[in-house]
């Protein structure tokens, strides 16, 4: 099943100190991390990103591992995605988060830090499609 979601800005790209860009993508390697086997708090860990970042969840879809009790998953945005995977036997977990417009990503940095307590955290900010062509967008026009 899909979800129609209307956007404020017709194509929803992010505009930062007068740049203007597709998205943030902020890549968080977390080392020494705690309680990255328990799927019930990597969901809410998740969805705390999600809320304090100014995203929108579509869908979120989690899958515990067997026997390492590892777990990966997605949340689906509007704004694009969060995705984790987890290696509770090395105590690292990766996590991947892209948005768009007018959401703040690298909020969730902090979130992670304080629910999953790692040793040491390593954050990459990337912007995305900095070099967009500029294209007229007409917003849509509403049906009568």
């Amino acid at each position: 099943m899909r979800e129609e979601v209307s956007d404020l800005a017709p194509d929803a790209l992010m505009t930062r100190n007068g740049e203007t860009f597709a998205g943030m993508h902020v890549i968080v390697d977390l080392y020494g991390a705690s309680n990255i086997d328990d799927i019930d708090l990597v969901e809410k860990a998740m969805r705390q990103c999600i809320t304090e970042c100014g995203a929108t969840l579509l869908h979120i879809h989690l899958h515990h591992f067997t026997p390492n009790n590892g777990v990966t998953g997605v949340a689906v945005l509007a704004e694009s995605h969060i995705s984790v995977h987890t290696w509770p036997e090395r105590e690292y977990a990766a996590f991947d988060i892209f948005m768009c417009g007018n959401s703040k990503p690298e909020l969730a940095t902090s979130i992670l830090l304080d629910t999953f307590k790692p040793t040491y955290i390593k954050t990459t900010l990337l912007q995305r499609g900095g070099n967009l062509p500029n294209v007229n967008i007409e917003p849509p026009k509403e049906s009568n």
